[in-house]
């Protein structure tokens, strides 16, 4: 009986900690549940908070505030809508300056609302949340309604204001711009590729671009020569963006993401020049810069060039790369392809590239994967010279599916100078006899691999190193000034002056 009044008196005591625990979170779930108009509101004031900063970081001439600021914009982009845009925007334009009606009027008649159903009360500030109103924080504004207006896919009023943007950069001229003049570069160039018009900004880019590199605006360099990059490959130019990515020099202190861009661009570059092997280094260093945690579409585009590349060179990629959870489903034709690849199946790489055609068209690799199948007789002769000792010429032709035993000759005598086999052919008696597979440690690739992963580890240090942020002007700390020099060094004497009247007393 004892113990069944215990065992009851516990489960009580469970259902009582179990109660106690659910109240505070009915208590959360109904505080979370905020209608959109209170979201909107709390939305604003986020934005508010956001041009203190951006004021904060033009009074200190500190970069950060504004990165800070930059680093939460796609978050502040999931809050748009048009209720919370036209808060901001009469927050901002607040009837202060002589200027808000018209910058006002302006922005609305972009949003498509006319000032009688829109313009009601203004929003009231209090001292306390006092609005900042210098250049940066207008711009800042403005861009916001951009990307409303891009999301909203209102791509013709997005592209007169994004006209109106730009003519307000090059008016101001601001250093404290930089950063915010890059987002506008590309919000810019963005809009007019939406609209099928990418070549008509490439005269500005250029004009942009050169004055960024002459005030060696590192941010707004490093975005411009991206866009021009993705300018000319949108149309398949690739002689013109070689020059200008051999002509012009990335910045060093870009952003990574500017750098994984601009690494992509370049490694598509040199994988349609032939040059494959640097084609694949810029690729993977592309995918080392890139966000680790976001960026999946990126990720997913880099991992399919990267995967062809290595094909080109005759290597398999790894079988990990297929089976990441972001990656699986995107990179299934590239799969079937590499398997026809492996095993040097000519049939089956046919069959899977008029399978996944439209797949390969889509990422702009089809050109690229066409290369492929002179690689894919490559490693089916691979496979029949580690298999066979000797074979005819004829079964060569038989196996690599080819239409004679002279198409079979040329390709293994092609794959011979290539180094691609070790192999002798007689041409008399129509076979082919391999060699001996000689010892690989031998030779100078165990030392050219070992060079690789000592120079890619001391690239990541120097990296590092430049990476760093060290506060401003910590190197006069340790400094002393000219007066306490003058003290060190008359005490100095003194001091050697004592130690030789003790030496002169000593007996």
């Amino acid at each position: 009986m004892a113990r069944k009044i215990a065992a009851t008196k516990s489960k009580a005591v469970e259902k009582e900690e179990k109660s106690k625990a659910d109240q505070p979170e009915e208590m959360e779930t109904k505080q979370t549940e905020l209608s959109q108009e209170e979201i909107d509101v709390l939305s604003v004031e986020d934005v508010r908070e956001q041009l203190v900063l951006i004021e904060r970081s033009v009074n200190s001439r500190e970069h950060r505030h504004t990165l800070r600021v930059i680093r939460v914009l796609p978050t502040t982009r999931k809050k748009l809508n048009l209720n919370m845009v036209s808060r901001m925007v009469k927050m901002f334009f607040n009837g202060r300056q002589p200027t808000d009606e018209a910058s006002k009027s302006e922005l609305f008649s972009c949003l498509e609302e006319s000032m009688e159903t829109e313009a009601g009360e203004p929003v009231k500030t209090s001292r306390q949340a006092k609005v900042p109103r210098i250049p940066e924080t207008e711009i800042y504004v403005y861009l916001l309604v951009l990307i409303y207006l891009i999301d909203s896919k209102s791509h013709s009023l997005a592209m007169k204001l994004s006209n109106k943007i730009v003519t307000k950069l090059v008016n101001e001229n601001r250093r404290s711009l930089d950063s915010l003049a890059a987002k506008c570069y590309f919000y810019y160039s963005r809009v007019y590729e939406l609209i099928g018009k990418l070549e008509d900004v490439r005269s500005v880019l250029h004009a942009r671009l050169r004055t960024a590199a002459l005030v060696h605006d590192t941010d707004t360099q490093a975005t411009l020569l991206n866009l021009l990059l993705r300018n000319y490959l949108h149309y398949n130019l690739y002689e013109q963006a070689e020059k200008l990515a051999s002509k012009s020099t990335f910045p060093e202190m870009a952003s990574n993401n500017e750098w994984a861009r601009h690494l992509y661009y370049t490694g598509r570059v040199k994988a349609v020049q032939l040059e494959y092997s640097e084609a694949r280094r810029t690729l993977v260093t592309a995918l080392r810069k890139a966000p680790q945690s976001s960026a999946v579409g990126f990720k997913q585009t880099v991992t399919k060039l990267s995967i062809v590349v290595e094909l080109l060179l005759g290597e398999i990629p790894e079988r990990a790369q297929f089976k990441q959870n972001d990656m699986k489903k995107s990179l299934v034709p590239y799969f079937d392809l590499t398997q026809a690849v492996r095993t040097g199946d000519l049939s089956a790489f046919n069959v899977a590239l008029e399978k996944h055609a439209e797949a390969f068209q889509r990422d702009r690799n089809y050109t690229l994967i066409l290369r492929v199948r002179h690689n894919v007789i490559k490693a089916g002769v691979r496979r029949i010279s580690s298999g066979y000792s000797r074979i005819s010429l004829s079964d060569v032709a038989a196996k690599l599916q080819l239409d004679s035993a002279e198409d079979a000759e040329f390709i293994i005598a092609k794959a011979i100078r290539d180094g691609v086999i070790e192999a002798e052919m007689n041409h008399e008696e129509g076979y082919v006899q391999t060699k001996d597979v000689s010892d690989v440690y031998s030779t100078q690739e165990p030392q050219k691999a070992f060079h690789d992963r000592i120079s890619f580890c001391l690239d990541i240090y120097k990296n590092s190193v430049m990476a760093m942020r060290f506060p401003p002007k910590a190197y006069h700390v340790d400094l002393e000034s000219a007066e306490e020099r003058r003290e060190r060094e008359q005490q100095d004497i003194e001091f050697a002056k004592e130690m030789a009247d003790e030496d002169d007393d000593f007996p």
